[in-house]
């Protein structure tokens, strides 16, 4: 299984590489600048650790913005009690009318495991959580987390497993985020009134400081600067002629079959929470 994905992301990477696109792989301040907080990162060559302690929690985000393609990270999460504490790595545009794509990583009393909360924001509008638990431990060695972003959908992957897919049902009448550029975030703060099994298990500040780790900082995606136009950007990151982008390739509109096998199992055995069945909070089920 391992063999032949790797595989697979090789070949996406060659096409990548033919084709038009920003190919990042780079130190921290090459990508990323601090956003709050610089005292509270640690570098350790081109490792990156963000500290939260009963002072502040930290942040960065990315120097430029960006239209489709994929941004990566590796992560390697609090380790201990991290009960109260939400590591945070996201993508999102600027604007009430924002488009979002989350992840975001819960803390929790030592033994029990992490869970992940996806959501996805189109036009200010959210409330499309995800959470599930994984299949290792996240605290122990650093994973990578991915967002794979074009027209078609919207994948979040673990260690290159998808996760979560939000496909584009424009047809449906449904919105989709391809027209605003984003910037990427990551960010490590105390929200123990709802982290931790709804807010009943609060921080214990005995254990701060809580530290998230990072290395691997990659961007393959279309670059907006500031000078072009909100109207042309996505004139800008679509292939048109002989102007090609990897991630409007066929193979890229949607998952393989060897990845919607990954995805199914994933779903069958980590998922714990799915807004579209919430009927509590959704008496009628979400269109999409």
């Amino acid at each position: 299984m391992a063999v032949s994905f790797k595989m697979c992301a090789s070949f996406g990477l060659f096409v990548g590489l033919m084709m038009l696109g920003l190919v990042s792989s780079a130190k921290f301040d090459e990508l990323f600048q601090p956003g709050w907080a610089m005292d509270h990162f640690i570098y350790e060559g081109e490792l990156l650790k963000l500290k939260l302690d009963n002072y502040s929690g930290a942040g960065f985000a990315s120097k430029s913005k960006y239209l489709f393609g994929k941004v990566t990270m590796q992560i390697k999460l609090v380790e201990g009690d991290s009960a109260g504490t939400v590591t945070a790595y996201y993508m999102s545009s600027d604007g009430p009318n924002h488009n979002e794509f989350d992840f975001e990583f819960l803390g929790n009393t030592t033994g029990e495991p992490y869970l992940v909360q996806t959501n996805v924001y189109v036009n200010g509008v959210g409330n499309r959580e995800q959470r599930m638990n994984l299949w290792f431990d996240p605290t122990k060695d650093f994973h990578s987390y991915s967002i794979l972003w074009n027209q078609r959908q919207v994948v979040f992957l673990v260690d290159e497993t998808p996760i979560r897919v939000h496909t584009n049902m424009e047809h449906k009448g449904i919105p989709f985020p391809k027209d605003q550029a984003m910037g990427v975030y990551s960010s490590i703060w105390n929200a123990d009134d709802w982290a931790t099994q709804g807010g009943l298990v609060k921080t214990d500040w005995s254990h701060a400081p809580f530290i998230a780790s990072y290395k691997g900082f990659e961007i393959d995606a279309c670059e907006c600067p500031v000078s072009v136009a909100a109207n042309e950007i996505a004139d800008k990151c679509r292939s048109s002629g002989e102007k090609r982008f990897w991630w409007d390739e066929p193979t890229m509109s949607e998952l393989s079959v060897h990845q919607s096998h990954q995805l199914v199992w994933v779903r069958a055995n980590h998922l714990v929470y799915d807004y579209c069945t919430d009927i509590a909070r959704f008496p009628v089920m979400p269109v999409e």
